[in-house]
């Protein structure tokens, strides 16, 4: 899609796309967003005639938002679109490719805040369970799927951190993992002892049989010994939760959200979950504060004779 546009702006996204994934500490996922974001707005402005980056303009960027939102768009899509044009506009300032910033004044839209789908304790403990009742030692992939699930709760670690863990991520004797987590942050993650009897299956017997001289240091490995990648673990989850019955169908977000939820259930405080999660900001956290408050309101609806 970039060939299309006028030579400006394809040298200023190649800058762009490079100081994205070399300088801003953005993640892979939020790099290629921002770019497809960007790329699509130009193409927008190549339309109304535009050849060079000054001549993006408030208006025109609000414009493009506007046919997005038309178009019955998400709010957290518009919102991350926003934020995109942002970005890039006032990284194009500081780099002296445009003379003023047109997006300063530009609004994102707010997202609306949902709850976010759990399992219950009592369903968290039947996934964990079929996961690790009647597995067969000489399967690896059993032993590998078991511990992607139970890592996942005991941690509420993301998908992407657990398919980036290394072997010596991992500190047994202590129970805690090493996590890399958004923007190269490094925190540290303690697990409980039924993950370690899943990790302790898998390194014994499981990952052995499926390791090749290419595997490297990858702690979960994938069917040809390469290092498992989210979309297999998306699916081993979807897999082991639905084989308990009435179970909502929950991905590996819902199990982080699941295991934050249950951690602050049990009394633990606000700012250690942030820790944990790896959330830079407290309010990202709090939602989970809500999904208690609800599940407290659904309890006290059954429960109470005036409800």
């Amino acid at each position: 899609m970039r060939q299309t546009l006028p030579a400006d702006f394809r040298v200023a996204l190649d800058r762009f796309d490079r100081h994205l994934r070399l300088e801003s500490g953005r993640s892979p996922h939020t790099v290629r967003a921002y770019l497809g974001d960007v790329v699509g707005y130009l193409e927008h402005l190549t339309k109304l005639g535009g050849t060079r980056l000054d001549d993006m303009t408030l208006s025109n960027l609000r414009g493009w938002l506007a046919i997005a939102r038309t178009a019955g768009r998400a709010r957290t899509t518009l919102a991350r679109r926003s934020a995109a044009l942002r970005t890039f506009t006032s990284w194009a300032l500081r780099e002296g490719l445009i003379r003023s910033d047109p997006a300063q004044l530009l609004a994102s839209p707010r997202a609306h805040r949902t709850l976010p789908g759990v399992l219950r304790a009592d369903e968290a403990a039947a996934v964990m369970d079929a996961a690790a009742v009647g597995v067969d030692a000489d399967d690896p992939h059993e032993q590998r799927d078991r511990l992607v699930v139970e890592l996942l709760y005991a941690t509420g670690i993301r998908v992407s951190e657990l398919v980036g863990l290394d072997i010596d991520d991992v500190d047994r004797h202590r129970r805690v993992l090493r996590v890399m987590g958004k923007g190269a942050k490094e925190r540290t993650v303690p697990y409980g002892a039924a993950a370690e009897r899943a990790l302790q299956g898998w390194l014994s017997a499981g990952r052995g049989a499926l390791a090749r001289p290419g595997s490297g240091a990858a702690l979960l490995l994938g069917a040809r010994g390469g290092r498992l990648d989210v979309r297999a673990a998306r699916r081993i989850v979807h897999a082991r939760v639905a084989a308990v019955d009435g179970a909502p169908d929950i991905g590996p977000h819902g199990l982080r959200h699941t295991a934050a939820t249950h951690l602050l259930d049990g009394g633990a405080d606000l700012r250690s979950v942030q820790e944990l999660l790896g959330h830079a900001s407290l309010a990202t956290t709090q939602i989970y504060t809500h999904v208690s408050v609800e599940r407290l309101r659904q309890t006290y609806t059954q429960a109470h004779p005036r409800a």
